[in-house]
């Protein structure tokens, strides 16, 4: 699968010069100009991807190795996280690199700028704080952060939390409140006015 941006937001690709017939190689450029990962390419080479994953600009699925990596359906990885399914610092010492699988299930979230190590599984609906250095297994549906990244809370548990804050903060639609999806100037200065207190949510 490609790595698409998100629903409701615009990509923004230069248009593909006059006259000419690039059309798809153009966009395909583009993107990894900007840093979007080629995932075609890695599963040609081996990367093992479920239905529906997005895929985030700046992330690395380790290419020396990425047939070692399995990511399950519906699963969301940020932007620039890595994930490794290598360790090159054992060659120096003993001759040969470690390699080992990495397994991310369904529906599944990485934050931002996680680093997932060779060898990790992460378990069905499970949730990693972003900047996460995750060493080891995360069970189905915990929620985990930090470096080491451990168990800071459930998903249940961490839904319920903000479905009841949903009931006392604001919420936006995504059309007209983000960049990608048109957000106006009144709207960036209501939503500045309205976060002095908190956070709040967008669609």
């Amino acid at each position: 699968m490609k790595a698409e941006p998100h629903p409701g937001e615009v990509e923004f690709v230069p248009a593909v010069p006059p006259g000419s017939r690039l059309g798809r190689p153009w966009r395909r450029f583009m993107r990894r100009l900007k840093g979007w990962p080629n995932l075609e390419g890695l599963q040609q080479a081996g990367l093992h991807l479920g239905h529906n994953v997005f895929v985030a600009g700046g992330t690395h699925l380790d290419p020396d190795f990425c047939w070692l990596i399995d990511i399950g359906d519906d699963t969301v990885i940020s932007l620039g996280v890595m994930v490794l399914a290598h360790d090159a610092s054992t060659r120096r010492h003993v001759g040969y690199t470690r390699v080992a699988r990495v397994r991310i299930g369904s529906r599944v979230f990485i934050g931002a700028h996680a680093i997932v190590l060779p060898g990790v599984t992460i378990g069905d609906d499970a949730i990693v704080g972003a900047g996460s250095v995750v060493r080891h297994d995360v069970p189905e549906g915990a929620v985990v952060a930090g470096n080491p990244a451990g168990v800071i809370n459930d998903t249940d548990a961490y839904a319920e939390l903000h479905r009841e804050r949903l009931a006392e903060r604001p919420c936006w639609p995504r059309r007209g409140w983000t960049v990608g999806a048109g957000i106006t100037e009144a709207n960036k200065r209501a939503m500045r006015e309205a976060l002095r207190d908190g956070e709040a949510y967008v669609e």
